[in-house]
């Protein structure tokens, strides 16, 4: 029973991140996934621990914060009116419960400076740092990128998924374990081009580590029938830049911030689509604990 329930928030999660600039009523979201207003407020908490209205605000504004950061063209205005605030100084309110700092100042200092960005802290008002692993250097992320990338700019095939949600890191070896326990009676490994996958749908940046969504993936050569909280969806063909790595496990995160940086120092605009990881080897089998991996950047 809980698989079905997971199986139906996982198609009302899509349907909010498809329509943030929508008017999206509790009646519309509870029609997707087939509830009833009062029974879809009670399972949406349990399942992701938040209420849906925190949840569509807290979508709203971290995808304003993407737009402030990647396309510095459009007015904090126009994302106020696209995103439903009744008015600039409400959209600025809300924007500043989460980061701290208004949209303008946001957009002001935190490109350039790539300094570490926070979320108030509810308890004492204080920000908190969502780089707390490293701070940011430019430069050094530059020579890291230089050292341990090999860099291109590819048409990526369509990629057809089975795939398993989960919202923060802490959880993600264990829906892989479900992922693979699920697809190897199923002969889905046996496939020579078979592909171990992570989305992100949204920015490690903006979005505190245990609030980000991940889809745990592997590729299909064919359809294939799935139930409970296996789902099935695709990434279609575009233009991305590939970043190839050979890194170790802790050294993901700096990886990711140092190709951002080379995408924006490369004069690319990333596109209204999610990043993905494409997995070479089990990290755990390798002698120095060594992952080999390309990161995936969807560009204009």
């Amino acid at each position: 029973m809980k698989e079905d329930y997971i199986k139906r928030i996982n198609n009302i999660l899509s349907f909010i991140d498809e329509n943030l600039d929508q008017d999206l009523t509790l009646e519309t979201i509870a029609k997707i996934g087939n509830y009833s207003p009062f029974h879809l407020h009670r399972i949406f908490k349990a399942i992701t621990n938040e209420t849906i209205n925190e949840y569509i605000t807290r979508k709203r504004i971290e995808k304003s914060a993407l737009i402030l950061l990647h396309k510095r063209e459009i007015t904090i205005s126009e994302l106020s009116l696209q995103y439903g605030f009744n008015s600039n100084s409400s959209f600025t309110r809300t924007f500043k419960k989460f980061y701290g700092i208004s949209p303008k100042e946001f957009r002001k200092t935190y490109p350039n400076k790539f300094s570490k960005i926070g979320k108030v802290d509810s308890k004492n008002g204080q920000v908190s740092g969502l780089f707390d692993e490293y701070i940011c250097n430019i430069n050094n992320l530059k020579n890291w990128i230089k050292m341990k990338a090999k860099i291109e700019i590819k048409e990526m095939p369509k990629l057809d998924l089975a795939y398993i949600t989960q919202i923060g890191l802490n959880g993600m070896q264990n829906a892989y374990s479900k992922l693979i326990k699920w697809a190897t009676p199923k002969g889905l490994f046996e496939n020579e081009d078979v592909k171990i996958i992570t989305i992100y749908h949204d920015s490690f940046k903006i979005t505190e580590h245990d609030k980000v969504r991940m889809s745990a993936c592997i590729s299909l050569k064919e359809k294939v029938q799935v139930d409970g909280e296996i789902g099935l969806t695709t990434i279609e063909k575009g233009k991305f830049i590939v970043g190839h790595f050979e890194i170790g496990i802790n050294e993901f995160e700096k990886s990711w911030s140092g190709l951002f940086i080379w995408m924006s120092e490369n004069g690319y605009k990333k596109a209204n689509r999610n990043p993905y990881e494409i997995y070479y080897n089990d990290f755990n089998e390798h002698p120095e604990k060594i992952s080999i991996v390309d990161f995936c950047i969807p560009i204009e």
